[in-house]
């Protein structure tokens, strides 16, 4: 790649030189004698048409460009959407037994006599 441009230079010299015309050298002209001049007459028919050219050859192709610029950081985006309420928890296990509570006092032995009727207190 570091010669490249030497290269492309020797190889336009030669595509140029190639194309150059030789150069006609006329010899110097030599003392002429006056001689009488004739009256031109009326000019003649015009010569054929040249024959075209041949076609040039393709230039070089250009050396690639520089990179651009970094672009400018985009704008925030907007805020997402609220997730959904989540599901109710499963049921917990049910609780151990708890222990048997002591046992109660010994009441009074009963006694032998008059018996208790309870009436219940009326309705208001």
């Amino acid at each position: 790649m570091k010669y490249a441009f030497a290269i492309s230079a020797a190889i336009l010299a030669l595509g140029l030189a190639g194309c150059q015309r030789e150069v006609v050298v006329t010899p110097p002209a030599t003392v002429a004698v006056p001689v009488p001049v004739a009256v031109p007459g009326p000019a003649g028919p015009a010569g054929e048409t040249g024959a075209t050219g041949n076609t040039g050859s393709t230039g070089n192709t250009g050396s690639t460009g520089s990179t651009g610029f970094t672009g400018a950081t985009g704008a925030t985006g907007n805020t997402g959407n609220t997730g959904n309420t989540g599901s109710t928890g499963a049921t917990g296990t049910m609780g151990a037994t708890g222990n048997t509570g002591d046992t109660g006092a010994t009441g009074q032995r009963g006694k032998t006599g008059d018996t208790i009727v309870v009436v219940p207190a009326p309705a208001r």
